[in-house]
């Protein structure tokens, strides 16, 4: 192995705490890409050993067994089973929740009998130690053949002995982290399946072949002459995939079940434990339901408050740097490219960071106390009723991150129309992009003020997330009324992990990573976007915005206009003249049953790219409209006037543009994942199609009811 870097995978059930043990042992020298092919992430770093070795270390999607219902956990197995695979490990850490090991083991026991070399880290012991429970972890070693030690992923405990283990299978190669005897005793009939497979796949692993035969329809690493072989020798041998799961399943849970009783020491507890007295409240049919709405009225709340004095701060930095940048700099189109464009469109988005790294911030702790876990299955009835999973609670909630990861937390709802209509629903759900848009626009719908404890503007920026919530829930039930079905429905079977104070090195790096991909990436589309937009506004068909500017300085001095009034006339009449105006102006006719003017109607086309553009849109237009660099996009706002005086963005129109901004799909992102992970083009066209019927019609009725 001196010639290559060792390349550890880490593998276990959901919950088991992987991210944690991979946050210790890689801190910030990490990376989330996706795999081949797919868009399951794939979250790989480096760590390195006592010697000074360096190790690659990839963290796989939870799995339960090698009998996968997923689409994260197919791609494991997978990989697991095809040892010509780039991501196919030199070694395995097994992390076990040692508090729940009757049902971790089995997954473990799976992975011995592929041979594959491993450790097993039974992870967690500070919450056993804590609730007086034991292991004896070397008569589990001596049972299972491979090295077992106990860790905290939480404390750091033991990490170092972990590291240890490693340098030990680099120096003394991997005799002694594999199991020799195979841990699962095949019936006779499996032995003559597996013989054949062997000799057909030219092998000598009786274990694999026999997972070949349960998965050889979908495995990758199978070509067609290998499937249609295997299909041929698993009927000539009668062999039935299920009986053959459930068969092996109970006979490894029987085998390795006095292997706990011998080697875990659990106190006799006749009360309930802490999580179960919890969960009585937590998961309660009424109270559950209640609790919920409340943390999600105090996130809410909190992205308000918490984030006013950041985002001000930000608004005066960018304000300053535009007035500074234009100091220093020459007169010309270069200035006004820097000052207008690039200043103005990055600050129109990156105030806004305060707010998203808080709503990040806060759905990492929900996840990390074991609470989002309660919420999926609290609310699994409630999804039935829609067409939905107890699972696509998880995806809905993710929605207010992102809908890009939360189409992709679908793969874990193994019903493939439930999971369809989790995928078309789940981005009207309002994401984190959308916040930008709702905070410029409440101000013009709703007055600062409080109601009781409540900020008035906090709740009406709840009510937003609602309205998503309620019309995803209605479209799920036409869509579970109109598609068809040709599975039975399915049911939630989950593990609830137990209460647990959020590891704060882990929520942070997952807040970090989320919100350097949100700015990186509409940092880039914004970029490219406020320059193109620049370039658009300030130039025109031929002399037209030359020969509105001498209109303008004619109107003024006929007018008797002060300086600023003056070159605000000037701005205003060159970018009505200029491409973006003639563009505006072109759909003006369309929008304006909604209230929108031709500027607007600028924001709406250049914010399919990304709905966060629409602010920076706004910013680049309204610099390029005025000669105060240090006035806010949203007093810039305040100041436009229709051309029969009255005011642009009344009540009316703010309460229409933010309708259409809940319903609209404007995100090429979350098209192209949708595409991805339906394999078909025909449902994010369908997708964009029903949203932006939603959000017209919806943008027509209020702006109609309310002008």
């Amino acid at each position: 192995m001196a010639d290559k870097r060792l390349s550890v995978a880490l593998i276990g059930n959901p919950n088991a705490g992987k991210s944690t043990i991979f946050n210790l042992l890689t801190g910030l020298r990490q990376h989330v890409s996706n795999f081949p092919g797919i868009t399951v992430d794939k979250k790989i770093g480096v760590f390195q050993i006592g010697s000074g070795e360096k190790v690659d270390l990839i963290d796989l999607p939870g799995i339960y067994s090698l009998f996968p219902n997923s689409k994260d956990e197919k791609l494991v197995v997978d990989i697991i089973t095809d040892p010509t695979n780039s991501n196919y490990p030199d070694l395995v850490l097994y992390v076990a929740d040692v508090n729940n090991l009757e049902r971790h083991l089995l997954l473990s026991t799976q992975l011995l009998d592929l041979k594959i070399p491993m450790i097993i880290v039974l992870n967690m012991i500070d919450i056993a130690e804590a609730n007086e429970q034991s292991i004896d972890a070397d008569a589990l070693q001596k049972e299972l053949e491979v090295p077992v030690l106990t860790m905290s992923g939480k404390t750091g405990y033991q990490v170092e002995e972990l590291k240890n283990k490693v340098e030990k299978f680099i120096s003394e190669g991997k005799d002694a982290f594999v199991k020799e005897e195979p841990f699962y005793c095949m019936t006779a009939g499996e032995k003559v399946l597996t013989d054949n497979v062997n000799a057909a796949m030219n092998s000598d692993q009786s274990y694999r072949s026999k997972i070949l035969a349960h998965h050889h329809e979908w495995l990758s690493h199978l070509n067609a002459a290998d499937r249609i072989q295997i299909k041929s020798i698993a009927g000539e041998a009668g062999f039935d995939n299920i009986k053959g799961q459930i068969s092996e399943t109970m006979n490894r849970y029987n085998k390795f079940g006095y292997l706990i009783k011998s080697t875990l020491n659990k106190p006799n507890l006749s009360s309930q434990s802490f999580t179960e007295k919890i969960d009585n409240i937590i998961t309660h049919k009424i109270v559950g339901p209640i609790i919920f709405f409340a943390i999600m009225l105090l996130m809410f709340q909190s992205i308000y408050s918490w984030a006013s004095f950041p985002m001000d701060l930000i608004d005066g930095f960018f304000g300053t740097a535009g007035s500074f940048v234009r100091s220093i700099l020459p007169e010309g189109w270069f200035t006004n490219l820097i000052v207008d464009g690039i200043i103005a469109g990055l600050g129109g988005i990156l105030i806004f960071i305060p707010q998203i790294t808080i709503l990040f911030l806060l759905i990492a702790v929900l996840e990390e106390s074991g609470y989002m876990s309660r919420a999926v299955f609290m609310f699994d009835g409630l999804m039935q009723r829609f067409g939905l999973n107890g699972r696509s609670i998880v995806a809905l909630v993710s929605s207010g991150a992102c809908a890009i990861p939360a189409i992709m937390s679908t793969r874990t709802i193994s019903n493939r129309k439930e999971r369809l209509i989790t995928i078309m629903v789940s981005p009207l759900i309002s994401c984190s992009a959308r916040i930008p848009v709702y905070t410029v626009l409440i101000g013009f719908v709703v007055a600062p003020g409080s109601l009781g404890i409540f900020n008035t503007q906090g709740l009406a920026f709840m009510g937003l997330y609602m309205l998503g919530i309620i019309a995803s829930l209605l479209v799920a039930l036409v869509f579970k009324t109109l598609l068809p079905s040709d599975e039975e429905g399915s049911y939630l079977m989950m593990e609830l992990p137990q209460y647990k104070r959020p590891i704060w090195k882990n929520v942070l790096l997952t807040v970090k990573e989320k919100v350097q991909a949100f700015v990186v990436e509409a940092g880039k589309v914004i970029l490219v976007i406020s320059v193109v937009l620049w370039f658009l506004a300030s130039y025109g068909p031929g002399t037209q915005v030359q020969d509105a500017e001498l209109e303008a300085i004619s109107m003024s001095t006929q007018q008797g206009l002060e300086d600023t009034e003056k070159e605000n006339l000037i701005a205003a009449k060159r970018i009505e003249a200029s491409y973006a105006g003639h563009l505006g102006k072109f759909i003006e006719p369309a929008i304006a049953p909604l209230g929108f003017d031709w500027k607007i109607g600028i924001a709406l086309l250049t914010s399919f790219a990304a709905r966060e553009v629409f602010v920076g849109t706004m910013a680049t237009i309204y610099s390029i409209g005025s000669s105060d660099d240090e006035t806010s996009v949203t007093g810039q706002m305040l100041k436009e006037r229709r051309p029969d005086g009255r005011v642009v963005y009344d009540f009316a129109t703010s309460l229409s543009l933010l309708i259409f901004y809940v319903f609209a799909l404007q995100c090429m992102s979350t098209i192209a994942v949708t595409k991805r992970e339906t394999n078909s083009w025909k449902w994010p066209i369908i997708q964009f199609v029903y949203m932006g019927l939603m959000a017209y019609l919806g943008s027509l009725m209020v702006y109609q009811i309310f002008s």
